[in-house]
């Protein structure tokens, strides 16, 4: 499949972070279909970026379709693709692992089950070799691949999750129902 064209980024942030649901993701070859992701823009409290620029958020002001890592609680790296406005990104939450899965297993401890892989934007990272080697780059091409999506995705929207700032705002998306979810949306 070939990658997304570049000015599927220029749109509003919660518009790409709704599209993105469907779509393949995947790191050097390993990855899966995006079931969950989040919206933040430099109007949001909860941004990164509501203060403006920094060193740690500078690639979400940076170029649309690259990649803003970074890292949180000291532990764990979560991947964000710019887009939009300036300042605006989409956390990718969660996907269900298609690629590579033995790599995920072995980079997340192969107790974890199929479900635990990608569960969560940490996980996530962790599952696909992301870090702060990654910031900045662009998802065009390598080691990034973000490709088609599946055709008429269910998708449900609701508020985001681990955040204390605006976090009532309905800028959380999902395909609706999936098993893969960082956590179910209330019904």
């Amino acid at each position: 499949m070939n990658p997304l064209p570049q000015d599927f980024y220029q749109h509003d942030v919660d518009a790409v972070a709704r599209a993105l649901i469907g779509m393949i993701l995947t790191v050097d070859g390993v990855g899966g279909v995006i079931v969950e992701t989040e919206a933040y823009d430099a109007a949001d409290p909860a941004s990164h970026s509501f203060a403006g620029r920094t060193a740690r958020n500078a690639a979400m002001f940076g170029p649309v379709g690259h990649a803003y890592v970074y890292r949180i609680y000291g532990l764990h790296h979560c991947l964000n693709i710019v887009c939009g406005t300036p300042g605006s990104a989409v956390l990718i939450r969660a996907l269900e692992p298609r690629h590579g899965i033995d790599v995920m297993r072995e980079r997340r401890g192969s107790a974890h089950s199929l479900k635990q892989l990608c569960s969560g934007p940490g996980k996530l990272c962790s599952a696909l070799g992301i870090d702060l080697g990654l910031n900045g780059a662009p998802l065009a091409g390598p080691p990034f691949a973000v490709t088609g999506a599946v055709s008429d995705v269910p998708i449900v929207i609701g508020p985001r999750i681990g955040i204390t700032q605006a976090a009532e705002r309905p800028r959380r998306f999902g395909w609706k129902n999936s098993p893969w979810l960082s956590r179910p949306f209330a019904t």
